[in-house]
């Protein structure tokens, strides 16, 4: 059965990618999660793997053409390529092998019990895509420990994007066998992050393929794997076999990474790179571990001095985005600031009279909503601050949804999620939405979805202390404000009397490319006056 594969989603409003090297040939019999190309988008180099075993039977682009989403982009034939017989015509194209190297590959990482057909089966759980862009995640905390049962669904491990804290479930139950990384590494996008020992059901021909003594008391080693190395007598292809040899390699301690300990071009590629660089670096020290994955060398990096000692740490996750975000920020907006002071003391009382009644563990009926909706409502009146402009100040977009952001300090770093279609929101539905998204982001597990499309931001510093700020913008939106602290204050009423006054100063940061000083002021001055005098602003509501 001949099988188009069609090009999936592989970011967010990415439609087409540049096809940068294909990894197979027109006739390779390939076996799945195989690595088929590397492709472009304009935002990374993204590899797309095979989700069948099968043999190519016709490539529908040229190195460095485009590739359409959700178009073919190869064909396969999938007809009787089961895994063993995708194993058994690699062994057998390969005319460098010996007999018995043959018999070998035949085998894989399955010991099989000869009266109940059943079977156990080593699968490498392959770190999937966990965000637009993202190649890499630090391993934060392992869940479970080599030798654990787990089900399906249960988290196995945390990790760290430059964006969230992700939890990664396990897709089938079985035993873990192997962790791949220490806490503190780097895991790869599309490559081993743990390995299952699962059941499967195998047919009788299969069993009966798999008489070999000998074999089946070695494959069992596999409960006490402890090193992601090569099983035995590797699976590869013949093209894998011709690299490794043509590189002075023996492909049988290559690591791999593939079904069942296949080995693919990159993993002999990798090894490559590694013989070079502890044979390079290892001469005066053998025992130094030279793995470009760890961290422990450059987190303990340190310096003696009078005062004591320098402590290096590498930036990542969150805080590294925070980093790149910020400065191509002020690069490339000219930011001006515009302050102000809200007289809050008639909604601090309306809150203090109603917090009681619609408070519960769901929802917290804080300041912020009332923030939310008031700027909401002024959006409608000065549509440009909830605005976007490309990068070249030639397009400006309004935007119709007010997906209003709030700067969270959580235990990963700042985070901004955002509360969705502030617009058609009530005052406790947006509080809600708040309670929820506070939660998440303090714990460091907001989803990817909470994080994007926000349109204008909320920073509350004043929960920490201070009252004025200079916010920067959070790119690609064109503006920001930052609350300062609630303070009371003296201030003359209508009267010419003094009062103590509920007071904030607020900051915005705006684009100065198309936002000016009086479209600000006439902006906030509206804002103020929703908060100010919260009746106008439940008038103004729909």
């Amino acid at each position: 059965m001949i099988k188009e594969f069609i090009l999936p989603d592989i970011g967010e409003g990415v439609v087409e990618c540049e096809l940068v090297e294909w990894l197979v040939s027109e006739g390779d019999v390939v076996s799945e999660d195989q690595p088929i190309a590397d492709v472009m988008t304009d935002k990374a180099l993204v590899q797309i793997p095979a989700p069948h075993a099968g043999v190519i039977k016709k490539l529908h682009y040229a190195k460095g053409e485009i590739a359409k989403v959700h178009a073919p982009l190869y064909s396969v034939d999938l007809s009787g390529n089961s895994a063993a017989e995708v194993d058994a015509e690699t062994v057998a194209d390969d005319h460098s092998n010996t007999e018995a190297e043959q018999s070998d590959e035949i085998i894989s990482s399955t010991v099989l019990t000869p009266s109940s057909q059943k079977g156990v089966q080593v699968e490498e759980f392959l770190l999937p895509d966990i965000g637009e862009g993202i190649v890499e995640c630090e391993l934060v905390e392992w869940l479970v420990s080599e030798g654990e049962q787990v089900v399906e669904d249960q988290p196995i491990a945390d990790v760290m994007t430059d964006k969230a804290l992700v939890q990664i479930p396990a897709i089938k139950s079985g035993k873990i066998v192997k962790l791949h990384y220490r806490k503190g590494q780097l895991a790869k996008v599309h490559e081993p992050l743990f390995a299952v020992e699962v059941e499967q059901e195998f047919p009788a021909a299969v069993s009966a393929g798999s008489e070999v003594t000998d074999a089946t008391e070695s494959l069992s080693a596999t409960d006490d794997m402890k090193e992601p190395v090569a099983q035995g007598k590797a699976l590869a292809s013949p093209a894998v076999r011709r690299l490794a040899r043509t590189l002075d390699i023996n492909i049988a301690q290559v690591p791999g990474t593939g079904k069942n300990g296949r080995v693919f071009k990159d993993d002999v590629e990798r090894y490559h790179s590694g013989t070079n660089a502890k044979t390079n670096t290892m001469t005066s020290s053998p025992e130094h571990d030279v793995s470009s994955s760890s961290i422990s060398a450059q987190s303990m990096n340190t310096s003696a001095t009078d005062g004591g000692i320098d402590r290096v740490e590498p930036i990542r996750g969150v805080k590294a985005l925070m980093a790149k975000m910020m400065t191509e920020s002020v690069s490339t907006i000219p930011h001006f600031t515009y302050c102000e002071e809200i007289d809050l003391t008639e909604l601090v009382a309306l809150r203090e009279s109603m917090k009681k009644k619609y408070s519960t563990d769901e929802l917290k009926l804080t300041m912020m909503p009332f923030f939310m909706k008031s700027m909401s409502l002024a959006l409608k009146q000065f549509p440009v601050i909830n605005s976007r402009v490309n990068d070249d100040c030639t397009e400006l977009t309004y935007l119709s949804r007010h997906n209003i952001g709030m700067a969270v300090d959580s235990k990963v770093g700042l985070l901004v999620p955002n509360v969705k279609d502030v617009q058609s929101k009530s005052i406790l539905e947006i509080a809600a939405e708040i309670t929820r998204l506070t939660t998440a982001a303090r714990s460091g597990r907001v989803s990817p979805n909470d994080l994007k499309s926000g349109t204008v931001s909320i920073s509350n510093i004043g929960a920490l202390g201070g009252t004025v700020a200079t916010p920067i913008i959070n790119k690609p939106e064109v503006a920001i404000v930052a609350l300062g602290k609630l303070q009371v204050l003296p201030r003359f009423n209508a009267d010419g009397d003094v009062e103590a006054r509920k007071i904030m100063q607020i900051s915005w940061s705006g684009d100065h490319r198309v936002i000016d000083g009086g479209t600000i002021a006439r902006f906030c001055n509206l804002w103020k006056q929703y908060l100010e005098e919260p009746q106008e602003m439940l008038l103004a509501m729909q």
